[in-house]
């Protein structure tokens, strides 16, 4: 099952791939972006995806047992091909930062999760854990627990779907007080409640506020999940302390920055206040000399 995605405006593969975030630790590029996920709609089926780019055009061939149309849908969200990314370049056109960003790293867009469910997941196994420990514990997972597909030559794992999930008792490294709390994920998820149509059908707020009935997901955690797994371009995470520190020191703006004061800077990122954020982050340090 192969199929093409427009890019829709500057696009780097590469820097995607490459961009240290949730379980990705991938450091060197072979040209090859691969994934393995549940899919959407239950997250029951699981499919290996090798994504190549050329041009303005992303190749994608599939492995596994899922209709074309759903996944492709999924991976455009995970990459940020689902909007237009010349309309991001009208930003930097705007914003001479994120102008100087954008020509640090043209094509950078966020990489998402692959779905609310897996961020859900991650933000379970990974709290208070450095984030490669916490990538190496979400792989062991995946290769005892869930399926392995193989995309361009490699073997790949994706977590294991919800109904998997629920079946787990204890798992090395995972504290028997979290293994509870990964169940509660699971059974939201089978209720559709980790759903993206079902999260995006609700303002921003009233989902975060949704996902903390979830024993263990904070303020900080449901954030992650709606605006790092749902797809929405122009959601203002207002808690990243490393943001609220890389935007007065880019801007030139007064420390420390109030809320009020990063709300209204940022009023000039929409409709793309997510994708800036996500850019001062992965860039900014680079515009900075410090990375």
């Amino acid at each position: 099952m192969d199929f093409v995605l427009p890019t829709r405006g500057p696009f780097s593969l590469a820097d995607l791939a490459t961009l240290g975030f949730g379980h990705n630790t991938v450091e060197q590029f072979d040209g090859v972006m691969r994934m393995a996920f549940c899919v959407d709609g239950g997250y029951e089926h699981h499919v290996g995806v090798a994504v190549r780019q050329d041009g303005d055009e992303l190749h994608c061939s599939v492995q596994g047992s899922a209709g074309k149309a759903p996944v492709a849908a999924q991976v455009a969200r995970v990459l940020s091909v689902d909007h237009d990314g010349d309309a991001f370049a009208e930003v930097g056109r705007r914003d001479p930062v994120i102008g100087k960003l954008q020509t640090l790293a043209p094509g950078m867009r966020p990489p998402l999760f692959y779905s609310p469910y897996e961020a859900a997941v991650w933000s379970i196994i990974s709290a208070r854990r450095h984030r490669r420990q916490a990538a190496s514990l979400r792989s062991r997972l995946a290769q005892a627990h869930g399926t392995t597909l193989e995309a361009a030559g490699q073997q790949v794992a994706a977590l294991p779907g919800p109904r998997r999930l629920l079946e787990i008792e204890q798992f090395p490294g995972i504290a028997d007080d979290r293994i509870p709390r990964l169940h509660a994920i699971a059974e939201a998820a089978l209720d559709g409640k980790l759903e993206v149509v079902h999260l995006t059908a609700m303002e921003p707020a009233d989902a975060m506020a949704e996902l903390q009935r979830l024993p263990g997901m904070g303020p900080f955690y449901s954030s992650l999940v709606v605006i790092r797994a749902c797809g929405l371009a122009d959601v203002l995470p207002t808690a990243e302390r490393n943001l609220l520190d890389l935007v007065p020191k880019l801007y030139g703006v007064p420390t420390p920055l109030t809320q009020e004061a990063f709300t209204e800077l940022a009023e000039r990122w929409r409709p793309f206040r997510t994708w800036a954020s996500v850019l001062i982050r992965s860039v900014g340090p680079r515009l900075l000399g410090d990375g």
